[in-house]
């Protein structure tokens, strides 16, 4: 029986194209600068996000704490949303790789605005205060929200009065062009560099993009060295990467059409309280109004071949993935729907 995984969408298999690509990929030592197919998605990837050069790397984690490593100084500060995914899911890496110091925004909708940036920019040169040393963003947000390019600049052009660069953690950036109906480099214009994703709803098994100026990468690349992603015959993994920028990125409506007709199933079940203006891409995010035993919900919906994540601070969230068709969703929701009733019954 099909297992039916909605943990997030990282959790996709390669395709079977990807698999073939792996294993045909010409390959060389990337360290010494000549995987060809490694250097053929870094071309594509520059390409696709309108900067001058990229950079394969192992994960976004990776990517993201690379760039605060290569922009920053030891002892800089960075500013940023206090809810985005480099100060909520990146294990305080930060303060372990580059040695920055985080100042956080409230950002309840994850955009950032630029008084706020403006009061927190360290305008002074004191010797009690840390120098600004980045502004990061994050598109799409952590909470399946888009944020417009409009929002975006503002953001950009207060950096750029100051002198101080913008990295955009842009895990799901396809996901938001898609949602915009835009073309990606219109997003990353307002950034001077950016992470993105293979391995998030594009399907590739492994790997990460950061992008920026030549002179950017180039640093990039030497501090990649030093954090130990040095990658020698990367071609095997970087193969699949050409795939997901090529193919699987025209398919990720098909995501975002699946979590709205879900949402729109989910909301019809007594109990269930959907957050409606979190519904941009392909995720989905609700709470109940039962209070409930976590092992049990997810126990509930593994032994009948759903794999879900336990609530995080309540909140639950199901991700559509290519894994998932539209004759799953009923069924999910059905599932939810037994078990808020089962619950209501003992």
């Amino acid at each position: 029986m099909k297992v039916i995984d909605i943990r997030s969408d990282t959790v996709t298999k390669p395709t079977e194209e990807m698999r073939m690509a792996m294993y045909r990929a010409e390959v060389g030592d990337d360290v010494c600068g000549d995987d060809p197919t490694v250097i053929e998605l870094e071309k594509l990837a520059a390409e696709v996000t309108g900067k001058e050069a990229a950079l394969f790397v192992p994960s976004g984690t990776f990517g993201n704490q690379l760039a605060l490593f290569t922009h920053c100084d030891r002892g800089n500060e960075v500013i940023l949303d206090n809810s985005c995914h480099i100060v909520e899911h990146e294990a305080g890496a930060s303060s372990v790789i580059a040695g920055v110091q985080l100042r956080t925004v409230i950002c309840p909708e994850g955009v950032l605005y630029p008084d706020d940036i403006d009061s927190r920019i360290r305008k002074v040169v004191d010797q009690h205060f840390p120098k600004t040393g980045l502004i990061c963003m994050e598109n799409t947000h952590s909470s399946g929200r888009v944020i417009k390019p409009e929002k975006m600049k503002v953001v950009y052009d207060k950096a750029q009065e100051h002198g101080i660069p913008i990295h955009l953690d842009g895990a799901r950036l396809f996901n938001a062009a898609v949602a915009l109906n835009i073309d990606t480099s219109e997003i990353t214009q307002y950034c001077d560099s950016v992470m993105f994703c293979l391995s998030k709803g594009l399907g590739a098994p492994v790997g990460s993009i950061l992008a920026g100026s030549y002179e950017f990468i180039k640093k990039a690349r030497f501090k990649r060295k030093i954090m130990g992603g040095g990658m020698r015959q990367a071609g095997v993994i970087a193969a699949p990467g050409i795939i997901a920028l090529t193919k699987m990125v025209k398919r990720l409506k098909e995501d975002h059409q699946n979590a709205k007709m879900l949402a729109d199933m989910l909301d019809n079940i007594n109990g269930v309280n959907l957050f409606k203006d979190m519904l941009d891409i392909n995720m989905i995010f609700f709470t109940l109004d039962t209070e409930i035993n976590v092992e049990e919900f997810t126990k509930y919906f593994s032994t009948r071949n759903i794999k879900v994540y336990p609530p995080e601070e309540g909140v639950f969230r199901f991700v559509m993935n290519y894994g998932v068709s539209v004759d799953d969703l009923q069924f999910i929701a059905k599932t939810l729907s037994n078990f808020i009733l089962e619950l209501d019954n003992h």
